[in-house]
């Protein structure tokens, strides 16, 4: 226990040192598809975006958000590789979850989603538009997941959505990509988004930014995001 309790410490003070906005540990047992399966912990922790720069892609990305989700995916790499250093040395298996690669782009997947992290985590649950949303930044940031063996004690899951009614990500989607689904946890990805709609919108209008795979208007569009934006303007 102290162990465990003196390398959450250090983690935390490494998240200080990096920004992360939000963090927590999730219970992945059972989670992990091989051949990550010997995975049964993993550390979420979120960046946060600008919101002014959210605020200006209601229509679709642009060159200064795209800049900043370059700068912020590399401020999670770096992190995160920092955090697996970490958890190495203290004696446990660690590996750090790549920020924005496809490794499966036919079905248009990650090693491992980060958004089952971050609400294993406790940091959020998943919004109408298929992102994390959070209290404090709504869905206006970035994740990093580092998935490990290490025995640290999780968080308390986030078990339902927060969005009750609103449909103000659906009816900005251009693509009618978003189903309406509400969240639990479990429900598959398909349920709430229609990814290849999504995916062949972006391939279509936005080709400029990051080779059609950045969109954001249904995140600008969010409800919880404004928020941040409006306090960090009062």
């Amino acid at each position: 226990m102290p162990q465990e309790q003196g390398l959450r410490a250090e983690l935390e003070a490494a998240m200080e040192r990096g920004g992360a906005a939000l963090w927590g540990v999730a219970d992945l047992s059972g989670l992990c598809p091989p051949p990550l399966a010997q995975y049964d912990r993993g550390i979420s922790f979120a960046l946060a975006m600008a919101p002014a720069i959210m605020a200006s892609i209601t229509h679709g990305p642009n060159q200064p958000y795209c800049d900043l989700y370059d700068q912020v995916n590399q401020r999670i790499n770096g992190l995160a590789g920092e955090l697996a250093g970490m958890i190495q040395a203290a004696g446990h298996r660690a590996w750090a979850v790549p920020a924005s690669v496809r490794s499966d782009p036919v079905n248009i997947r990650g090693d491992f989603p980060h958004k089952t992290a971050a609400t294993r985590a406790g940091l959020g649950w998943i919004g109408k538009h298929c992102q994390l949303v959070t209290r404090s930044l709504g869905p206006w940031l970035r994740l990093g997941t580092v998935l490990t063996t290490a025995p640290l004690a999780p968080d308390v899951p986030m078990e339902r959505s927060y969005c009750g009614k609103c449909t103000a990500c659906l009816e900005a989607c251009p693509a009618g990509a978003l189903k309406g689904a509400e969240w639990i946890p479990g429900l598959a990805r398909e349920d709430i988004l229609a990814p290849a709609m999504c995916d062949a919108y972006k391939k279509k209008h936005f080709m400029a930014f990051h080779q059609g795979h950045t969109c954001g208007i249904c995140t600008a569009a969010c409800p919880w995001g404004q928020k941040t934006l409006r306090r960090v303007s009062s």
